[in-house]
């Protein structure tokens, strides 16, 4: 039987990770980037209730960005302690001044959670916007306390 290649996310060494944004791999025109909001392998994970408040609010906030026609995907990493998003022909200063954005948007949001309702989401009854505002505030801070250099640190 042959032995799987590694896929590139395995190859970091998670015990150096900081909160921060980092390129994680380049396909052609699509970069992904490792939104990390959690130190991994802490225990400081975030809740399903967390994870899925911000999901939808930040999916949604950065495909009506000025990025949302480039945007692929937004979504949770199973380990929660961050999120993906690809980006087609993506500026890394630009991508993080969007995040920022829509962050900072999330905080600021009136009123439910986008597609919080049985008809637009498989699991309607996790949602919960304090959990996202407090999710995104808490990255905002983390990302203001470091620069931003899109590179994982080697140890």
């Amino acid at each position: 039987m042959d032995t799987p290649k590694k896929i590139a996310s395995f190859e970091v060494n998670h015990d150096f990770i900081l909160p921060n944004i980092y390129v994680s791999r380049v396909d052609g025109d699509i970069t992904t980037y490792d939104l990390r909001t959690r130190v991994p392998n802490a225990g400081d994970y975030m809740d399903n209730l967390t994870m899925h408040s911000v999901e939808h609010m930040i999916a949604t906030y950065i495909r009506s960005s000025r990025l949302g026609g480039d945007i692929i995907y937004f979504g949770p990493m199973g380990c929660r302690t961050g999120f993906y998003l690809l980006v087609r022909n993506a500026d890394n200063e630009q991508v993080l001044a969007v995040l920022r954005e829509v962050l900072e948007k999330t905080v600021r949001h009136e009123g439910e959670i986008f597609g919080k309702s049985r008809i637009e989401c498989g699991n309607y009854l996790e949602l919960d916007i304090d959990a996202a505002k407090r999710e995104c505030l808490r990255y905002l801070a983390e990302l203001d306390k470091r620069d931003s250099h899109f590179v994982y640190p080697n140890g």
